[in-house]
């Protein structure tokens, strides 16, 4: 089964932006779109099925149902957003994948976005810093199609690291593809540490006050502000117990945390 969108709802407008949150690096993007979703309440308008999301279904309360992605429709001060979010993308180990899966599952969803009036597409991820992450505040990276568009996050308070590197999965490809269209784009990312699994909600909230900044949404903070307050805790709690066993024995070696 190829990728397929089962809309619920037709849309169709002009000069819409479309947000994409789905799991990747310290799960930054994921955490990020979920908490607009709750905070914004935008309207359903599609299910996303894809042979290349793992074989298995998802059962609640004793109902089956397929793995599935999400789109949702937000006019937010007469603007229109499409937000993409759930919980998978193409696996990215070849062993159980391959990169067809990726580019079919991409372009079908940017042709998709393109045809209903999609002309900007800002894809949201995580960038592994590695053990910095524990030290330092996180910062957000754009990535984009021209300069104009770069410069404009980067005024928002995003910044840009001109090292030459990749962009895997569905966070660069969407901008990629959507280049080839003549749609505009940008992939943020948020500093984090790969090792951190279950999702660093420090890095999302700067990326939602980003987000926040560039397209004026409003959102109440007050949860993930706490819960990157704890994260940040544990942070530097952690630190002090590294810092303190360098010590006492300099030479040792902590794979656990390299």
């Amino acid at each position: 089964m190829p990728t397929k969108i089962l809309l619920t709802k037709k849309v169709s407008f002009k000069d819409g932006v479309l947000l994409v949150g789905l799991p990747g690096i310290g799960l930054v993007g994921k955490i990020t779109v979920d908490y607009l979703l709750k905070e914004l309440k935008p309207v359903k308008i599609a299910e996303v099925l894809s042979d290349s999301f793992p074989p298995s279904v998802h059962t609640k309360n004793s109902k089956i149902n397929l793995i599935k992605n999400e789109i949702y429709h937000l006019v937010y001060k007469k603007k229109n957003f499409l937000i993409l979010a759930g919980p998978v993308q193409p696996s990215l180990d070849f062993k159980v994948g391959s990169a067809h899966e990726h580019y079919e599952f991409s372009e079908t969803l940017v042709n998709f976005f393109k045809s209903v009036g999609i002309n900007e597409i800002v894809t949201l991820a995580g960038i592994n810093i590695g053990d910095k992450r524990l030290n330092k505040e996180p910062g957000v990276i754009v990535a984009g199609t021209d300069d104009v568009i770069i410069k404009a996050w980067k005024t928002a308070g995003a910044k840009e690291d001109k090292k030459e590197g990749l962009i895997s999965g569905a966070a660069g490809l969407m901008v990629g593809l959507g280049r080839l269209r003549s749609m505009k784009g940008v992939c943020l990312m948020g500093e984090t540490n790969s090792q951190l699994v279950y999702g660093d909600q420090g890095s999302a909230k700067k990326m939602l006050e980003l987000l926040v900044k560039k397209f004026k949404f409003k959102l109440n903070m007050k949860s993930i502000a706490k819960d990157s307050k704890d994260i940040e805790k544990a942070f530097k709690e952690l630190t002090q117990q590294l810092e303190a066993v360098e010590d006492e024995e300099p030479s040792t070696n902590l794979p656990y945390v390299r």
